[in-house]
């Protein structure tokens, strides 16, 4: 018995605003009972002795600490654009006027 109907399909298109002709509805359908019913495999393996994870090994945390520094003033920052104005990086224009 499949998982999912041709009428749910379609109602999932169409919640997904998704245009989908008669035959994709049917070919859909195989495709998410194929899904569903390998969703439904793994579930039968997971016992409840099994806690959920996300990785296979256990991750530790590879960034460094964050620390305070001092950064570049204003006028370090500008000094080696091409052009600046009002204390900003200066840069051509890219939208045209209808944007």
């Amino acid at each position: 018995m499949p998982n999912i109907s041709r009428d749910e399909v379609a109602h999932l298109a169409k919640l997904a605003r998704l245009a989908v002709t008669e035959e994709e509805l049917d070919v859909f359908a195989g495709q998410l009972d194929q899904i569903l019913d390998s969703v439904a495999k793994v579930s039968e393996v997971a016992g409840e002795d099994v806690p959920p994870t996300s990785h296979a090994v256990p991750l530790t945390n590879v960034f460094r600490e964050d620390t305070v520094r001092p950064g570049l003033t204003q006028q370090q920052a500008l000094a080696g654009a091409p052009a600046s104005e009002e204390g900003r990086f200066r840069v051509p224009r890219i939208l045209g006027e209808e944007q």
